[in-house]
């Protein structure tokens, strides 16, 4: 399947650095997709998602955030803000390349980036991926750092062989997005895509971001799903459901 890597420039003047994953023949529609809080492009769900639209003919752009994989700038200058303002630049680097962006799919964190993001983005279709309902959520993955984090302005997150610094800026930052007013103005049809059985972002996230949404809206269970999705059915499954239910979105519009 073919891809095309490009770069584009963060909010925060760092390049960072992204992939088009697209289809054999002419795209039905263009999106972007935005990873979980540590992931990158690369990561399991962001590469099975995105591969698995362009194989139904949708091109995506996965991207790093700053400081994660090829891209440029410091972890530590990250923030959900920031997040949410790269997914909308991501989609201008697209719509720079003669592309109109009509779908939004984030997973984990992303979801909620992607939510946010799309009043500026103002894509027809959103779709979320075990997405919390509220940023503030990831404060339970973090809890154990908040007090070294309060004392000392930041504190070191131990994943696997990888030690990100997380700092009060970036706490603070997620107690100051509510995405209650994102989701109710949304201006897009909705999907929201969660697993029963995902124990990092419980599924009653899926619910309230549910019953915050106007219609048109819909509910998919990744059944059998972790978070992560880690099982390569999973991320297949994801992509084909999206594919069917935004093809009514995608291309010229009436």
């Amino acid at each position: 399947m073919p891809s095309e890597k490009i770069t584009f420039t963060s909010a925060s003047g760092a390049e960072l650095a992204g992939v088009i994953d697209l289809p054999d023949g002419e795209p039905a529609g263009w999106g972007v997709f935005s990873h979980g809080f540590t992931l990158g492009k690369d990561s399991l769900a962001a590469v099975r998602v995105c591969r698995g639209l362009a194989a139904e003919g949708i091109a995506m752009l996965r991207f790093d955030n700053l400081g994660l994989g090829h891209s440029g700038g410091r972890f530590a200058d990250t923030s959900f803000g920031l997040k949410t303002r790269d997914t909308v630049l991501a989609a201008r680097a697209l719509r720079e390349r003669g592309h109109r962006v009509d779908l939004l799919v984030g997973h984990s964190l992303g979801g909620a980036a992607v939510l946010a993001a799309a009043g500026e983005v103002k894509p027809r279709a959103v779709a979320t991926i075990g997405a919390p309902y509220s940023p503030r959520h990831l404060e339970k993955t973090i809890g154990h750092l908040l007090d070294e984090i309060e004392a000392n302005g930041s504190a070191e997150l131990v994943l696997g062989t990888r030690s990100l610094e997380v700092t009060r800026a970036f706490v603070k930052d997620l107690e100051e997005h509510d995405l209650a007013a994102c989701i109710r103005d949304l201006g897009a049809a909705l999907m929201v895509m969660h697993s029963p059985t995902d124990n990092t972002v419980g599924i009653a996230n899926a619910g309230d971001i549910f019953a915050a949404a106007k219609h048109p809206k819909s509910f998919f269970a990744l059944d059998g799903a972790d978070h992560l999705l880690t099982g390569r059915v999973h991320g297949q499954r994801a992509a084909r459901m999206i594919a069917v239910w935004a093809e009514p979105y995608l291309g010229e519009r009436d």
